[in-house]
């Protein structure tokens, strides 16, 4: 029997552990975290840091593992390719997920080859990051250069909080560096992302999405998705080629890619984030509703060396598929979600991860969802008007915390 190497037993992982093993392989999991679920689904289970690269390579050679994956993880995902790379397995180059897991080496490398790149710095102190101001003009972002989620960012219009700011970054970072950058603005409604998928270098899913932002509590954490993207023929074309290029100079062969984009007044592609692995908010369900296809398992053969796909087409004909992120605007205990009546009969699934009684907070960062509910529209006006007035439809139900 072949054996896969998981890094990662989150609650949205235990769904790649569960596909490893439909698929009939051995399944060997690292966590760091002793209540993690994905344990109790696994066939070996080791409490170990996914991040330690040399301590995962070691059990990878042990357990004699015939892939790895690090399924929707960033800080896993070098680990992943460190270990393929020196075992020899299925994976892309490791020099190529470091670059796309670190955001300034990410910016360096987007302006060394042609790519629309903000002005940028990364720091590594408090005190250099404070006298670099002057090189920038306002607004700016700042963030940890290895964080996901929107966690430890701010946007600044003013230099007021400039060092709160840095301060809140680097508590966020796990290699105590962050980058400031000037804030790139979008032409077009909504910031563009969601996964594709590489087969022997070249792009065979455009997952491309609307990604929706909740304005009122936090507007830069993503609150759902949704498809068709909102995008000129002509200007996908071009974020698709922009796209296939950058995977064409990192060498990236297979598996999938989850990207976050903006289009300015001129047309320019500016590449926000892009990470080398299948995105967090169940991404790869929302797609297999879209595509009619099973977006892990193409993950998982893909990191064990097997033809995930030749070729993925959309598959249904009315296709204004979206996801929302439940989520809480205050800290309370939760009772429950209600939703309108003229949104409930477009509800195809809800995933919630509360129980009654259970402490919620306020959603600062994407980690503080409380699920994800999906949705079938049958027009796109429609899709787009119940979205655009979500905070109306959907009611998140708590008691004040004591």
């Amino acid at each position: 029997m072949k054996r896969i190497l998981m890094l990662g037993g989150s609650p949205q992982q235990v769904i790649a552990i569960d596909t490893a093993k439909r698929l009939g392989y051995y399944t060997v999991l690292c966590d760091y975290l002793p209540d993690n679920p994905g344990q109790y689904k696994a066939d070996k289970f080791y409490l170990a840091s996914t991040t330690d690269k040399e301590l995962m390579l070691k059990i990878a050679q042990e357990e004699k593992v015939d892939g790895v994956v690090a399924y929707a993880s960033d800080p896993a995902a070098p680990t992943a390719a460190f270990i393929a790379e020196k075992m020899g397995l299925s994976s892309n180059p490791y020099e190529s997920v470091e670059i796309l897991c670190n955001k300034d080496r990410f910016r360096s490398f987007l302006a060394e080859n042609g790519f629309a790149a903000p002005v940028s710095a990364g720091y590594g102190d408090m005190e250099t990051a404070l006298a670099g101001r002057s090189r920038f003009r306002l607004p700016v972002i700042v963030k940890p250069v290895d964080s996901s989620g929107s966690k430890g960012t701010t946007v600044l219009r003013s230099w007021d909080g400039y060092a709160e700011a840095l301060r809140f970054a680097f508590s966020f970072s796990r290699s105590n560096r962050i980058i400031v950058e000037e804030f790139v603005k979008k032409q077009h409604p909504y910031l563009i992302g969601g996964d594709l998928f590489i087969w022997k270098g070249k792009v065979i899913m455009w997952g491309l999405m609307n990604c929706h932002r909740d304005q009122n509590v936090n507007p830069l954490v993503p609150v759902g998705k949704s498809y068709p993207p909102q995008l000129s023929p002509e200007k996908l074309a071009k974020v698709k080629g922009t796209l296939q290029s950058l995977v064409d100079k990192l060498h990236i062969q297979s598996g999938a890619m989850n990207v976050e984009l903006v289009i300015d007044k001129n047309d320019n592609v500016w590449l926000i984030d892009v990470g080398p692995r299948n995105g967090g908010n169940m991404i790869p369900d929302l797609l297999g509703y879209i595509f009619g296809v099973d977006v892990v398992e193409m993950t998982i053969l893909a990191a064990m060396g097997e033809v995930p796909c030749t070729q993925v087409e959309r598959t249904v004909q009315s296709p204004y598929f979206a996801t929302h992120n439940l989520h809480a605007d205050h800290n309370g205990k939760f009772i429950g979600v209600r939703y309108s009546k003229e949104l409930q009969p477009f509800i195809i699934r809800e995933c919630v991860y509360k129980k009654k009684g259970d402490m919620v907070e306020y959603f600062d960062n994407a980690s503080k969802a409380l699920g994800i509910v999906f949705f079938k529209f049958d027009t796109e006006e429609t899709m787009c008007r119940l979205l655009g007035d979500i905070n109306h439809h959907i009611e998140i139900c708590l008691e004040p915390a004591i």
